[in-house]
């Protein structure tokens, strides 16, 4: 029942950026949605960055899924894997209302969702990284990579694919061909 509720406030949560941008959520008017007193809201998510963390959270783990599931379709080829994986999260970010209500309301002026997504290390950028590592791990074993070797690798793709989604300066196919280059001249070192 606390994962359906919990799951509840983030929808409305979502509901809200989506249609109105983040300035428009407040914990009055998502407890008011869910059908829920303010204290139960605050006690289940605790403050307003809490729900944002938790939103992103969520919506980092259905990409990472994704991308896992990407990478199984190739299990000989690394390169490919890594590749169709930024391209994956490239092209299902471009259909994720989520992901295009946070970009776009940069010319909006309401940008407070932004800096959870591009500056600070966790939850994307550290979450994506460590969770792509071990299942680049498992997928590709790499066994003459050591932990860290192999957590460099992804860390580029993952930035790199990241830079394109966050500041485009071309199509998908053009940032998927970048990725792939850089991803080829890392690869020998495999």
């Amino acid at each position: 029942m606390r994962q359906l509720l919990r799951d509840r406030m983030i929808d409305a949560a979502r509901t809200m950026v989506v249609s109105e941008g983040w300035g428009a959520v407040n914990m009055s008017r998502v407890a008011k949605e869910v059908g829920i007193s303010r204290p139960v809201l605050y006690k289940e998510i605790g403050t307003k960055q809490a729900l944002a963390d938790a939103l992103i959270e969520r919506e980092t783990g259905i990409f990472l899924t994704g991308i896992a599931e990407t990478l199984a379709r190739h299990p000989d080829d690394p390169l490919a894997g890594m590749t169709a994986a930024a391209e994956y999260t490239l092209r299902t970010a471009g259909d994720n209302t989520l992901i295009k209500a946070v970009l776009s309301a940069r010319q909006d002026g309401d940008t407070a969702l932004l800096p959870a997504l591009v500056s600070d290390p966790e939850p994307v950028l550290g979450r994506a990284v460590a969770a792509l590592s071990a299942t680049v791990r498992e997928q590709y074993r790499f066994a003459s990579l050591t932990d860290d070797e192999l957590t460099s690798v992804v860390e580029i793709m993952v930035r790199l694919t990241l830079s394109h989604l966050f500041q485009p300066t071309g199509s998908v196919d053009r940032a998927v061909t970048q990725v792939g280059a850089v991803l080829s001249g890392v690869m020998p070192a495999l």
